[in-house]
């Protein structure tokens, strides 16, 4: 008797173990979403490749190490050769303020991390990301199992993987995230009536408007 008491004590509760199996799930899906983006490291080094890419990189390193002002006030003469390019008013610079942000969010910590690495894992990471956000937009649209398909889908979907493995450092790689975290910003405000989740829904927006140009795609889809 006293044994089965104490096995009944570590028993869970089916509501429980249905939580636990939904965040193991989950879990796997952002895990994987990471590891199946990085076997260009793997095979060969931790390398920025790609035209576009690189140039990102380069305006993210000189961020880092001048600031914003002069980042934005900044004429690079070895881009648009040999006209040059104006970068504060022809990029836009979601993606190099997130790494930056990363990178000095890191360092505060005394976490010695290259600004190259952070570049080169930043759509890996964000793709984890993705897969959370694609559970919850979809739990709200759907229910839970729903969620759990589309994060499992969109961790190795290869339209997705193509655009977001470790050194390809563009756009796409936070664009994706921004998207679906405003979707499900802009829904919960919808259901809700909240001024909370409408004020969220807008700051997702803004941060997309910052990192991808084709932004509007977002209000186009509303309309719809």
């Amino acid at each position: 008797m006293g044994v089965d008491n104490k096995i009944k004590e570590f028993q869970m509760s089916p509501e429980k173990q249905e939580t636990l199996l939904k965040m193991s799930i989950l879990s796997v899906a952002a895990v994987l979403s990471f590891a199946t983006r990085l076997f260009s490291v793997l095979r060969f080094e931790s390398v920025i490749h790609e035209f576009d890419p690189y140039f990102n990189y380069r305006t993210t390193k000189f961020l880092t190490e001048e600031g914003f002002y002069k980042f934005h006030n900044w004429f690079d003469d070895r881009a648009w050769y040999p006209l040059g390019r104006i970068i504060g008013g022809t990029i836009y610079p979601g993606l190099m303020v997130t790494s930056a942000t990363l990178y000095h969010f890191l360092s505060f910590f005394n976490i010695t991390v290259d600004i190259r690495n952070v570049c080169v894992f930043l759509a890996p990471f964000f793709s984890s990301l993705t897969t959370i956000v694609t559970y919850l937009l979809t739990k709200e649209l759907k229910d839970t199992s729903a969620g759990l398909v589309a994060a499992a889908m969109i961790s190795i979907v290869p339209g997705y993987i193509s655009r977001s493995v470790a050194g390809s450092y563009d756009n796409e790689g936070i664009a994706i995230f921004c998207m679906l975290l405003t979707y499900y910003m802009w829904i919960k405000a919808v259901k809700t009536g909240s001024i909370f989740w409408a004020a969220f829904s807008a700051l997702a927006y803004f941060y997309m408007d910052l990192g991808f140009r084709p932004f509007y795609f977002l209000v186009l889809y509303v309309h719809l």
